[in-house]
Formats: structure tokens, C-alpha cells, sequence
């Protein structure tokens, strides 16, 4: 198989990778955020009031898939960015065809924060939609969140999910591969981070590790946003129930994770051989 031949494979390959985790990600989304609580309501519960899932609480409601599910999702679209070029073999291709390896990595890199500004938007469009109709269908008064809150959310999403695919991307160079890399990406978010969260509910000495993790950082974001705490501790694998942070420390260990995977994964990818 010639390399420009298996360099198209690999970029269609991406492209449907991307389109389904996409789905995937949409679909978790909208069952979490409005087809459950709307259900539970229809149901008589009053655990979900109506409100909601009205289009007022709309940031809200979604911001709470983000930390965990939308998360993993990232991390394993930011490992098939790079690692499936060590799979296919074109990685070594790109850096003597190319401006440089860091110049790669930097085009590499832009590309997979504007795929998640689209999971982002698309979720957020796909829960406009949901909240409206729910509206609609009870009679009840149409009322969007403001700019300023809706850009905030949009904006928290996005980091959100650009730590989560950073780290996918550092494993993916570490590891030179993605088998190994999502794998591994997995267990440390339901195991170490699963784990110690919910320990750190019953061994206080854990409170201060648990509040420098990626989890407890984006649920105390998206908490100040309007996602509940209380659900947050009823997600499943995605439960977290503290400890919670402020805002500004909260977004302060984002982008220092973010900063440290990103350099961490340049400088692992420039100083190692790829063939």
C-alpha cells in the first residue's frame, strides 16, 4: 500500500472515528440531560421538577455530562488523533514530508480543538431543541439563559473536553499507539479517579488529592454553571459527589493540566524516534 494511500484510509478512518464518537457523545448527552429527568417528572417524581429541563436551565442541565462522559469521549478522540498515525505508519512520513515535528503537532492540535468546538455546539443545539419541545409540549413559558451564561457554559465545555483529549494525545505519544493508550486513559478515569472520589467521601485525607483531579475540577466548574450537585453524585461511572472546589481553582487546575499535557506530549514527541 503506497503512503498517500494509506494516509487517505487513515484520515476517512478519522473522520468516521470522529462522526461516531460524536453520536455517541449527542446521545449520552440528551439521555442524561432530558430524556431521564423528563421521563422521572412524567413519572411523578419529585426529584425532577419540570423546571429543569426547561430552556431557562439549559446550561445547566448538559454541563453535568461534560466532566465524565463527554470527558472520556475526548480523551479517546485525542489518542485516535495521534495515535493511529503510529498504527498506520505515516507519523514518521509526516515529519520528512512536513515543516517540522513541533509544527506537525501544532497543526494536529488545532485540528482536534476545533472537532471539540463542534461537540460542544452540537450539544448544545441538540439541548435547545429538547428543552424547547418539552416547553412547548407542557405549556410552559419559553425563557433562554442569558448570553453572558450560555458563553460561560460553551466556553467550560470546551476546556473541559480540550484536558480530557490533551491527555488522550499524551497518552496516545507515550504509548505510540491507541489500544494501549485508551485503555489505560479509561482506567485511570473510572479507577484512580473514580476510586479515590468516592473514598474521599469516608477518608478525609484523600479531600486534598481529590480536589487537584480533572473530575473534581470540571464538576465544580460546571456546578457554578447550574449543573446539580446532586446528580452529579448519581451518574453511574460518573458519579462524583465531592469534595467540590471554587470556581477559580477549579478552572486555574484545568488549564494547568491542559498546559502541562499539551508540553509534556511536544516534548515526548520532538526528543523520541517514531520509527
Amino acid at each position: 500500500m503506497t503512503g498517500s494511500l494509506r494516509a487517505e484510509l487513515l484520515v476517512m478512518r478519522k473522520r468516521a472515528s470522529t462522526w461516531i464518537l460524536l453520536g455517541i457523545w449527542t446521545t449520552l448527552a440528551l439521555v442524561f440531560a432530558y430524556v431521564v429527568p423528563y421521563a422521572q417528572y412524567l413519572n411523578g417524581s419529585t426529584q425532577s421538577p419540570l423546571q429543569d429541563v426547561l430552556p431557562r436551565n439549559m446550561v445547566g442541565a448538559l454541563m453535568g455530562g461534560f466532566p465524565f462522559f463527554g470527558g472520556v469521549l475526548a480523551l479517546m478522540l485525542g489518542v485516535l488523533a495521534f495515535g493511529s498515525e503510529y498504527g498506520w505508519g505515516t507519523l514518521k512520513t509526516l515529519f520528512t514530508q512536513r515543516p517540522g515535528r513541533l509544527h506537525v503537532f501544532g497543526a494536529k492540535l488545532l485540528a482536534l480543538a476545533t472537532a471539540l468546538i463542534a461537540f460542544v455546539i452540537v450539544v448544545f443545539a441538540i439541548g435547545a431543541l429538547a428543552s424547547y419541545a418539552i416547553a412547548v409540549r407542557e405549556g410552559a413559558d419559553v425563557a433562554w439563559p442569558s448570553l453572558l451564561l450560555l458563553l460561560r457554559g460553551l466556553a467550560a465545555g470546551w476546556l473541559i473536553l480540550a484536558v480530557w483529549a490533551a491527555f488522550g494525545v499524551l497518552l496516545a505519544v507515550l504509548f505510540r499507539g491507541t489500544a494501549l493508550a485508551v485503555g489505560v486513559g479509561i482506567l485511570y478515569a473510572l479507577v484512580i479517579e473514580g476510586l479515590l472520589s468516592a473514598l474521599a467521601t469516608q477518608v478525609s485525607l484523600l479531600d486534598s488529592l481529590v480536589e487537584l483531579f480533572v473530575r473534581a475540577s470540571g464538576y465544580s466548574l460546571v456546578v457554578g454553571l447550574g449543573a446539580s450537585a446532586d446528580d452529579a453524585g448519581d451518574r453511574g461511572p460518573g458519579s462524583f459527589s465531592g469534595p467540590f472546589v471554587g470556581g477559580e481553582q477549579a478552572l486555574l487546575v484545568l488549564v494547568s493540566y491542559l498546559a502541562l499535557f499539551v508540553l509534556v506530549a511536544g516534548w515526548r514527541l520532538r526528543r523520541r524516534d517514531v520509527a
